[in-house]
């Protein structure tokens, strides 16, 4: 009984190389549309707001400190935080966000 399906796995033809790899393809497509392209989205956003970064605009840095561009230079950005007025110069790649305005 035995012999007799290994004698028939044996018999039969061998699958198309190229279907074995259709798993691999679909999870690689999966992985690049989930994780991948979101990412580089993210990374051009980011270059983007700080390409358009200019002075008075209120930001947050990756520390947490909130406070208005003062003055920028090709490296680095000095803000003004409050409540003292105390101006920080800070890398500009460590602004991680603008600060929408709210109106009143």
């Amino acid at each position: 009984m035995i012999l007799g399906l290994f004698l028939l796995q044996a018999a039969s033809p061998a699958a198309n190389p190229f279907v074995q790899f259709i798993p691999i393809l679909a999870i690689f497509g999966i992985f690049y549309f989930l994780l991948l392209r979101p990412m580089q989205k993210q990374r051009r956003d980011q270059q983007q707001m700080l390409a358009d970064l200019k002075t008075g605009v209120t930001v947050v840095t990756t520390g947490g400190l909130i406070g208005t561009i003062v003055s920028l230079s090709a490296d680095a950005a000095v803000i003004r935080v409050k409540p003292d007025n105390v101006k920080l110069q800070v890398s500009r790649s460590a602004v991680s966000g603008v600060v929408a305005e709210e109106k009143q």
